[in-house]
């Protein structure tokens, strides 16, 4: 694939505005963009989402800290809970067949873009 490493560049700058604009939500731009515009597999870009957004997340964490936007008696059990249900996720990820994580993941986003102009 031609130029996969500017796709790469771009790709993540654009995932870097758009979670750090909206704390976290760029697995739903990070999935799209590695399988439409780099060519991942459907659990690869899952995987490779995590993987790049777990640092823009404490980058983004640590800039929310030290603006006060952050309390820890939330964000310390909710941060252990990620962590355990990330563990979960990713051995089921595993076991689970693609076209099931493609739908499972149509529908959170549907979801989510319902909730988003119903709320």
């Amino acid at each position: 694939m031609k130029n996969k490493g500017v796709r790469a560049y771009l790709s993540g700058v654009a995932l870097g505005g758009v979670n750090g604009l909206f704390g976290g939500g760029g697995g739903m731009i990070a999935v799209p963009l590695l399988e439409n515009a780099l060519g991942y597999g459907e659990k690869q870009a899952h995987a490779t989402a995590i993987f790049v957004i777990a640092p823009l997340c404490a980058v983004s964490a640590v800039n929310y800290a030290l603006h006060g936007f952050i309390d820890l008696s939330v964000a310390i059990p909710a941060a252990i809970g990620n962590v355990v249900g990330g563990l979960l996720g990713a051995k089921f990820l595993n076991k689970l067949n693609a076209a099931f994580v493609r739908f499972a993941f149509i529908a959170l986003m549907l979801v989510a873009g319902i909730r988003m102009i119903a709320f």
